[in-house]
């Protein structure tokens, strides 16, 4: 099989073409996909034909999957669930559009932030897969953004500060954000704040920052002061420079790499328009903190 890349750009975003990911990657197809990953970050492979099961097993050749909990009984979309895909659509178990009071359009409302993928899990999203099955016809575009490139570019006194930082994450920050609050007792006993260090060192020796609108603390910072921080740094990774937006095509299937990027989803018509998108990932290996040797209480 012969791989070709379409570079977005020099080193960030690129298309494969020539894997047809019905048949999970392996052998040297995989090592190719691996190498372009570490380098691109996100990669695109348009035109697949995938049912759940393939979707999920294209996912696992590349790490342990992130099992997704499943929806409380009597949610709209309790049976679009499955073990190892979340339903990210707009869609119900009646295969419609949401009604505009719906408790899931409620909590997905916050994936139109800036965000990295399961970072509110101590141990968080590696990559994601993310499978588009039915596409609006305008908008409902995602955004990525570059935070090796975002971390290259910061001046070195704000790289100083930041480095060794530890930041705490939890879903309940940033739906808490776009005004959602309707969670039960149970639910935010499970969504406690975990750590993560706010800079990375990949394994390709790249740094990045770690960020993500699920941050609502920084250890030794006071909360004004932590989340000026943290929005100021929001603001210097997403300008346009580090950022590709990716217009979805039926069929296209997306990874990138949740310890060097964040996404948000652009708006669209969600009441009308469909959007029927699943998302498979694969968990890293550890909490970001143990992998960087930092000691956190």
């Amino acid at each position: 099989m012969t791989i070709r890349l379409w570079p977005i750009t020099e080193n960030f975003g690129a298309e494969v073409e020539g894997v047809d990911l019905r048949k999970p990657p392996a052998g040297d197809t995989l090592a190719a996909l691996e190498q372009a990953f570490a380098r691109h970050a996100v990669l695109v492979f348009p035109e697949q034909v995938l049912t759940p099961d393939q979707h999920r097993d294209a996912a696992a050749a590349f790490g342990s999957l992130e099992p997704m909990a499943a929806r409380p009984a009597g949610s709209d979309k309790a049976g679009r669930t499955m073990e190892h895909l979340i339903d990210v659509s707009n869609l119900t178990d009646a295969d419609r559009p949401w009604d505009a009071d719906s408790r899931s359009r409620g909590v997905q409302l916050a994936n139109q932030l800036w965000h990295t993928d399961s970072s509110f899990k101590f141990v968080p999203a590696r990559a994601s897969f993310l499978y588009g099955r039915s596409i609006p016809a305008f908008a409902g575009q995602t955004e990525f953004a570059d935070l090796r490139a975002a971390w290259d570019a910061l001046d070195p006194a704000t790289q100083a500060v930041i480095d060794g930082k530890v930041a705490y994450h939890s879903l309940l920050t940033s739906r808490r954000k776009t005004g959602f609050s309707d969670f039960s007792a149970a639910e935010v006993a499970a969504m406690q704040p975990v750590p993560q260090v706010l800079v990375r060192r990949l394994p390709s020796g790249r740094r990045s920052l770690y960020l993500a609108s699920h941050i609502g603390a920084i250890a030794g910072m006071a909360d004004g002061e932590a989340h000026a921080l943290v929005d100021r740094l929001i603001a210097h990774a997403t300008q346009r420079q580090f950022v590709y937006s990716h217009r979805w095509r039926a069929g296209d299937l997306v990874m990138w790499d949740n310890r060097c990027t964040m996404h948000r989803v652009k708006p669209f018509d969600d009441l009308y328009a469909r959007r029927d998108l699943q998302r498979a990932t694969v968990l890293d290996s550890a909490n970001s903190c143990e992998l960087a040797g930092v000691a956190v209480a």
